[in-house]
């Protein structure tokens, strides 16, 4: 199975429409393929827009997986490995995934989704001292923060592809989530926050220009290398909603070649935390997917399966051109193509 996950560190991004619409678009492109998909974020946004979004029920049908017996969620397959944390025995992933398309017809029938949920935040503090617990003999971090290694290892079989959305945080479960995957999506915007985002991440996942050594001793990368797993790689950098910004102001094309500058820099001192060898070759540029994007989030409707014309978001009616729609489909079919 081929893991891919979307993170910044960074909220506001844009990261989890991106998501949506680029994990839609791919299992459209590959239809033969099964796909599954992880939704590790207490919000749990990805889910609710897989499972209907706010007109089709999204909220409420993730009411309902969380209140079946084991909770069909991340926070029951978590709280199923609390009681025994280092223990990989016995372990049942397809208790916890669902089949978005059961719920919502406008998603792809080849996805399954192991749905968020806001048990996270309550798990996290129990995960983390876990983690941190002292035994002879094991390496407690490792064997927590594979928990999701685990899982796919035991339903590698029945699955081709996984995507991995996340937090944007780096808690003791986004580290479980960055730890599954194998290439990574960073969406940025086109502010400064974005650019600092770039770098924070660089720092947290490969350990790059921390302030002090005391923090290289027990960071996730020094952890990551000595427990022998693998570190995921930088994929693909969306500069992500570029017409919001770069028909408004010329500081921000500023702003956006600064990042392109600093993402140079990287890659040429750390390549193997990369995928590309050139920034050119690793950045995908989205535009803003404007009043279409709004609808599909409201609706739960990916661009694939949506339709032109008039529909309904809260009560209103609001059009979407079919130029306009033709455009988004066109953008998120080239960015799922460079998934894999």
């Amino acid at each position: 199975m081929k893991v891919l996950g979307f993170w910044n560190n960074k909220g506001g991004t844009g990261k989890t429409s991106l998501a949506f619409q680029g994990i839609c678009a791919f299992a459209t492109q590959n239809a033969d393929k099964r796909i599954l998909v992880l939704d590790v974020c207490p919000q749990a946004n990805l889910s609710e827009l897989l499972l209907g979004g706010q007109e089709n029920s999204g909220g409420l049908n993730l009411l309902t997986l969380h209140g079946e017996a084991g909770r069909r969620s991340i926070g029951g397959y978590f709280q199923s490995r609390l009681p025994k944390p280092f223990d990989t025995t016995g372990l049942a992933p397809n208790g916890f995934i669902s089949v978005p398309h059961s719920y919502n017809p406008a998603v792809p029938p080849n996805l399954r989704l192991l749905a968020g949920d806001p048990l996270l935040e309550l798990q996290a503090n129990a995960v983390s001292t876990l983690a941190n617990t002292q035994i002879p003999g094991t390496d407690s971090w490792a064997k927590v923060v594979s928990w999701l290694r685990d899982f796919l290892a035991a339903c590698d079989e029945h699955y081709d592809y996984c995507f991995i959305d996340t937090n944007p945080s780096f808690s003791m479960y986004t580290q479980i989530a960055l730890a599954a995957c194998e290439r990574l999506v960073l969406p940025v915007t086109a502010d400064d926050s974005s650019r600092r985002g770039i770098q924070n991440a660089m720092s947290l996942i490969y350990g790059l220009k921390l302030p002090s050594e005391v923090y290289a001793q027990h960071n996730f990368h020094s952890r990551m290398l000595a427990a022998g797993i693998p570190l995921p790689k930088v994929h693909i950098v969306a500069k992500n909603r570029l017409t919001q910004y770069i028909n408004t102001a010329k500081s921000y094309t500023a702003v956006l070649s600064g990042i392109a500058h600093d993402l140079d820099a990287m890659v040429k001192d750390n390549p193997e935390y990369f995928t590309f060898d050139s920034v050119a070759s690793g950045i995908e540029e989205i535009k803003d997917f404007q009043t279409a994007g709004v609808v599909a989030f409201a609706r739960g409707t990916p661009f694939v399966s949506m339709q032109s014309g008039s529909l309904s978001v809260a009560g209103q009616r609001v059009k979407v051109d079919k130029p306009q729609l033709d455009q988004n489909r066109d953008i998120v079919h080239a960015l799922a193509a460079r998934f894999w």
